[in-house]
């Protein structure tokens, strides 16, 4: 009943319910005792000439039935919540139950992962086991936003290269499972100048790696980059710390090019990677992380 504002309507859904298991009794009472309006038990409808509508009462077995339904319906109202906000009185939710299922699962697996615990990255990546229950771990997880074979897409980092914005540890992957992972980068536009200052900005961003650019453009827009060199240093290589990536090389998050610059440099980006630490245990993650190692690592050898 969270979604009322006001407690009166937890009492509104009790009564009507409670009005309404009664009338069922009351109606069935009634139709039970009604008796028959024509001397030939008919009801004195009749359609097509000689269709008459006959008036038998119910067999006694599917009265009773209907009682039963209703008696089951008062029944379950006490033990289970439905009667507005009372609880009933077994206190279940579906939360509690999930939650014990859930409880249930975990300590179901921890035999499995009792032998993982203590081995290093290095040592899962040599386990097929271990990887076949990371995988599986990864494309229940992770594999919606990064792909099934980890590459990423748009806006979703590649797992697949060396490419890491933090540390690229086995310890880093690891806690940026458990406690998720926000990217922020502020609209800059204001702060680099006019729109052509915005453009020559990204003409130099695309000079540092190499990539196809405006030489006038970018010598102009090298001043400039001294509003972005706060993040990503003066050299454009980033900062691990801050999340900033490495603008050098070619390995383009959000797209490539002038205008994926602009927008970004225009727009500003706001990425959230959400916490799974609530979904999976420590030991999952512990293999899960291996896992995701092992996709960047041709030799699956990850450090610790």
């Amino acid at each position: 009943m969270s979604d009322f504002v006001h407690s009166g309507w937890g009492w509104f859904v009790a009564v009507a319910t409670a009005v309404s298991l009664v009338f069922c009794l009351v109606l069935l009472v009634i139709a039970s005792r009604r008796k028959v309006m024509a001397s030939d038990n008919t009801t004195g409808h009749v359609w097509d000439e000689d269709l008459r509508e006959m008036n038998n009462p119910l067999p006694r077995w599917w009265m009773w039935l209907f009682v039963i339904t209703v008696v089951f319906g008062a029944v379950y109202l006490a033990f289970y919540p439905g009667l507005g906000s009372y609880a009933g009185t077994l206190k279940w939710t579906s939360v509690g139950q999930y939650e014990a299922e859930q409880d249930k699962a975990r300590a179901a697996m921890v035999p499995v992962y009792a032998k993982y615990v203590a081995m290093t990255a290095e040592q899962l990546a040599q386990e097929p086991v271990a990887m076949g229950i990371g995988q599986r771990l990864y494309l229940n997880n992770c594999a919606q936003c990064h792909g099934s074979d980890g590459r990423g897409s748009t806006g979703f980092p590649n797992l697949a290269d060396n490419d890491w914005l933090g540390a690229g540890t086995h310890d880093y992957v690891k806690a940026t499972i458990t406690e998720g992972r926000v990217g922020v980068m502020p609209p800059m536009a204001a702060a680099v100048g006019s729109g052509e200052d915005v453009r020559n900005v990204a003409h130099y961003v695309l000079s540092l790696s190499g990539s196809a650019h405006n030489n006038v453009a970018a010598q102009l827009g090298k001043e400039k980059f001294v509003v972005c060199a706060a993040c990503h240093g003066a050299d454009g290589k980033g900062n691990p710390l801050l999340g900033a990536p490495n603008l050098t090389d070619k390995i383009w998050l959000h797209g490539w090019g002038e205008q994926a610059i602009v927008n970004i440099v225009t727009q500003g980006k706001n990425n959230a990677m959400p916490a799974q630490g609530r979904l999976l245990t420590p030991e999952q993650i512990h293999v899960l992380g291996a896992y995701v190692l092992s996709l960047s690592q041709t030799t699956r050898v990850a450090g610790n």
